[in-house]
């Protein structure tokens, strides 16, 4: 490739620049957490119980059964204060998935989106002692 200022640039060039930029130890160690939460969740849904759905989820908040809520990345900001703020009252932890709407109900098995999920019963996963 050749730029406007007549130099020559190369992919292999750009690449030297861009690796020095990025921080590969946290990127990897990302995507160990991602997979790691996504395992738990998928035990979860297999040997636990879990509502799917932000009008459930309110319901079980309101009732005290949540032991814990997982919202997604893009829930609208008022839902998510309003979950937040629920959670907060009947004292159950909440967690921010780092993945949108799409990929929390991915891992949970399913073939539509959800953007809050709340879980009951941890069964025999430990997503309820260990929250990163």
């Amino acid at each position: 490739m050749v730029s406007r200022h007549g130099r020559e640039t190369s992919l292999f060039k750009i690449f030297q620049l861009c690796h020095h930029c990025l921080d590969w130890k946290t990127v990897k160690s990302s995507k160990k957490t991602v997979e790691s939460m996504n395992s738990r969740i998928k035990l979860v849904m297999k040997s636990g119980k879990a509502i799917l759905g932000y009008k459930q989820g309110l319901k079980s908040l309101r009732t005290g059964k949540s032991k814990l809520v997982l919202i997604a990345s893009n829930c609208p900001p008022l839902r998510k204060s309003e979950v937040e703020y629920l959670a907060m009252l009947a004292k159950t932890q909440v967690h921010h998935y780092s993945g949108d709407n799409t990929e929390l109900g991915a891992a949970c098995g399913k073939l539509f989106n959800c953007s809050v999920m709340t879980i009951l019963d941890a069964g025999d996963s430990d997503i309820l002692s260990k929250q990163e």
